[in-house]
């Protein structure tokens, strides 16, 4: 049994876990009974699974998403006309990998912040960073960000790196001429370095309208709404069977 000096040693270290670890140990006959080497293996075992689930708690906080909850195994594919086998190679996350996009396209109420969320939070588990963010916030981070010299440079810098951004309802606002430059700017950088997931009402040929139809606005659909993995979420309103199914 370590003695306390060695325990706080290990937690000046930020070995915390190791202590447990081997306290645990201590309250199996079966454990205390094998080697040295063996009890070292289940240790490390051990701790290496508890920074681990520390860490995508971490990234699942930092992530902010709208449904934190959701999870895989929640999605409902009856009557949506999901393409399950093309969920199921993109939730590997290889996408991410590849620095490749998925935009989420259909009506209120059909799932796609749910979804998002989901791809979200399988990004988490591979230990990816990942943030959700409003686009009508995302515009007034941006605003705010005027007040203060040099800090819209910043608020750029700061969504551009993010290796999976997801932006939920995607073009919902009206945007200005300064709004659009920032959108231009944050979707050059993050094109072909990073991925984003874009949860949106409207289809490919909306989105130049929405945007102005200029060479920004072209610019952006260009690299994005004709190369992304393109998925329509249905006509079934999601929010209206949870309520009535009690989910």
């Amino acid at each position: 049994m370590i003695n306390d000096e060695t325990k706080r040693k290990l937690r000046e270290l930020n070995m915390s876990e190791l202590v447990s670890g081997l306290e645990l140990q201590q309250t199996e006959p079966a454990i205390v009974s094998l080697s040295f080497d063996e009890r070292i293996q289940r240790v490390v075992d051990y701790v290496y699974q508890e920074k681990y689930n520390s860490k995508i708690q971490r990234l699942i906080k930092s992530a902010r998403l709208r449904f934190p909850q959701a999870d895989i195994h929640g999605l409902y594919y009856d009557g949506r006309h999901l393409d399950k086998n093309l969920l199921t190679e993109l939730f590997t996350c290889q996408y991410v990998d590849l620095h490749q996009s998925i935009i989420l396209q259909g009506p209120t109420g059909s799932g796609k912040t749910f979804l998002g969320c989901v791809f979200g939070k399988q990004a988490c588990l591979k230990q990816t960073k990942t943030r959700y963010v409003r686009f009508p916030d995302l515009l007034m981070e941006y605003g705010d960000a005027s007040l203060v010299q040099g800090q819209q440079k910043k608020i750029i810098s700061k969504y551009a790196k993010i290796p999976l951004l997801i932006i939920d309802e995607w073009l919902v606002s009206d945007i200005s001429d300064s709004e659009l430059y920032f959108l231009f700017e944050l979707m050059e950088r993050r094109s072909d370095s990073t991925s984003t997931v874009f949860c949106t009402q409207y289809r490919k040929d909306d989105w130049i309208k929405r945007m102005g139809e200029g060479i920004q606005a072209e610019a952006i659909v260009d690299r994005y709404a004709y190369s992304a993995f393109w998925i329509e979420t249905g006509n079934m309103n999601m929010r209206e069977y949870c309520a009535q199914n009690k989910i």
